[in-house]
């Protein structure tokens, strides 16, 4: 079995803002910079011969490149955060991408859920959720970087990964690269 999504890369001057972000996380375990990415679609554990299927699948898709930005930092999973992120603002393009991706999914019988879209970049994880004091020093933390942001960014291509589990959290594996444009 495979455990595998669909994401879009981080430039590397993107990426190194996001790590600067990080700097000084009082609480949480960072992701690492390698690691930044946009998921377009979480796929989850299949066989190989499924996998293939979805390859080919989004091998067909034909859309446009185009621009997205960083627009804040987030948290998910409210009073007891779970996640602190990068947001990505609005981009009609990156959600049509996701629906094309989806649909290539779905006809190749992965179940995926329909839930509401939140495009971002993850830049750390909080186990169990922070509760007290902890929860208290990243919000502080989040606050003093409100105004993080990033000069729009061309997204060109998006990826198919495998994503191996472990001690120190995962790693990604690039399985294929699908061109924009």
């Amino acid at each position: 079995m495979i455990r595998a999504f669909v994401a879009l890369l981080i430039p590397a001057a993107i990426r190194r803002g996001l790590e600067i972000a990080q700097a000084g996380l009082p609480v949480g375990r960072p992701v690492a910079p390698e690691n930044f990415h946009v998921t377009l679609a979480f796929l989850g554990e299949h066989p190989a011969p499924v996998l293939e299927d979805v390859h080919l699948g989004l091998s067909r898709i034909r859309a446009p490149r185009f621009n997205l930005r960083i627009e804040g930092l987030g948290v998910f999973g409210g009073e007891r955060p779970r996640i602190l992120h990068a947001r990505i603002a609005p981009e009609k393009a990156l959600d049509h991408l996701r629906d094309k991706v989806l649909r290539c999914a779905r006809e190749v019988g992965i179940e995926i859920g329909y839930e509401r879209y939140l495009p971002h970049v993850t830049l750390a994880r909080f186990n169990k959720g922070l509760k007290g004091s902890s929860a208290a020093e990243l919000r502080a933390f989040t606050e003093r970087r409100l105004s993080i942001g990033s000069d729009p960014f061309e997204v060109g291509a998006f990826v198919l990964f495998r994503s191996n589990l472990g001690k120190n959290g995962p790693s990604y594996e690039e399985l294929a690269v699908y061109p924009l444009g």
